[in-house]
């Protein structure tokens, strides 16, 4: 059958174009080399708990057209992001707000917190940052940056801070509230039961195989499409003809335990740079869970290889002029929509892709 769109990856960017498209007539193949639908975003359910795979998902936005259009698939319930972080035995909560500074001072008002982080700032006499630890030692004094940060930071990207650029860190989130909610945005929540029933819905109407290799696929069926919307990495589909640019990975290790509460939270942080991990994730805790067991997921963050899986990108200079140059070569490709995280090199939260897809999407159709 010849389709008008071969939509590669079956996650969130995929599967809008792709609700789009059959929405107003056009044939669909969507393929993805994973097992399943949904991309980063799959859920898998277990001990009756929906497990997110690829790490924490918790959908944020203040676009009420992009909420709207994800409530479609869903229903969300009223979770709050409100992360805690540990730092040896000690525990603070995120974001940095008065609830942290009140724990690591044992003060109580938002004056004596700022006179605090401003007289350590001036301790330090940092006035041109030449690298990402005296950037945060600039805007968050030793105390915030040694327990919260350093550590933290230093397992995300596998190399010490006075080795990372000062860009990383352009700003600080320091709220003199005690407010614990991590997102200042207007809707926020967790799919009851699920991102990938969202997926699938959004894939009705199309044609999906999943365990297929595009290259693969398209090598045996070139003629397979009209037009093609590749959400991969820009540079594997050019064949890394410029060089791979760089991503950090992430390893998760997963286990259900005996007990109906381990953290007593859905996130928290190991700020310690001894722990190898940089967080664990409590599932049922994203829907209020009541069942007798737990699932929990601790995340390595690893260097990324040709071959590994691809999460976040190394948005540095280097990296960054180097996408440019995949970019030229993609703007002469005829008749391909390069599209999400891997397929545009950046960090997308999800209301972001859904309204990126939308828009290629738009112009497209």
């Amino acid at each position: 059958m010849k389709y008008d769109f071969l939509i590669v990856g079956a996650g969130l960017f995929g599967a809008v174009f792709a609700e789009q498209a059959v929405k107003k007539g056009y044939r669909c193949l969507v393929i993805d080399r994973r097992a399943h639908v949904a991309g980063n975003i799959y859920t898998e359910e277990i001990e009756g708990i929906q497990v997110h795979r690829y790490g924490a998902h918790i959908f944020h936005t203040s676009d009420k057209k992009i909420w709207d259009y994800i409530n479609q698939f869903a229903e969300f319930n009223n979770y709050i992001n409100s992360p805690i972080a540990v730092y040896k035995n000690e525990t603070y909560n995120l974001p940095f707000n008065m609830n942290t500074f009140s724990r690591m001072w044992n003060i109580r008002t938002p004056q004596e917190a700022k006179a605090i982080i401003a007289s350590q700032i001036a301790e330090l006499h940092i006035t041109d940052p030449k690298n990402l630890e005296e950037q945060a030692l600039s805007l968050a004094g030793r105390d915030v940056y040694e327990k919260l940060i350093k550590g933290y930071t230093e397992k995300q990207w596998g190399r010490p801070c006075t080795e990372l650029p000062s860009f990383i860190i352009k700003r600080l989130p320091f709220r003199f509230t005690y407010n614990n909610n991590y997102f200042n945005d207007r809707y926020q929540g967790i799919p009851v039961g699920g991102y990938t029933a969202i997926a699938a819905k959004m894939l009705q109407g199309c044609d999906v195989r999943t365990n297929t290799d595009y290259f693969t696929f398209i090598r045996e069926n070139p003629d397979a499409a009209d037009r093609i919307v590749f959400t991969g990495m820009i540079d594997e589909y050019f064949g890394y003809r410029l060089g791979a640019l760089q991503y950090r990975s992430v390893r998760f290790e997963t286990e259900v335990l005996d007990t109906d509460n381990y953290q007593g939270n859905a996130v928290v942080n190991y700020t310690d740079r001894d722990v190898p991990y940089t967080r664990i994730i409590e599932h049922k805790h994203f829907e209020f869970g009541t069942q007798p067991k737990t699932v929990i997921s601790r995340e390595y963050s690893s260097e990324w290889k040709v071959g590994m899986e691809p999460y976040y990108p190394v948005n540095n200079e280097e990296n960054n002029a180097l996408y440019r140059k995949y970019r030229e070569l993609a703007d002469r490709e005829k008749n391909v929509i390069f599209g999400g995280r891997l397929g545009q090199y950046r960090y997308y939260d999800m209301d972001k892709v859904i309204a990126a897809a939308l828009e290629a999407a738009d112009a497209a159709l």
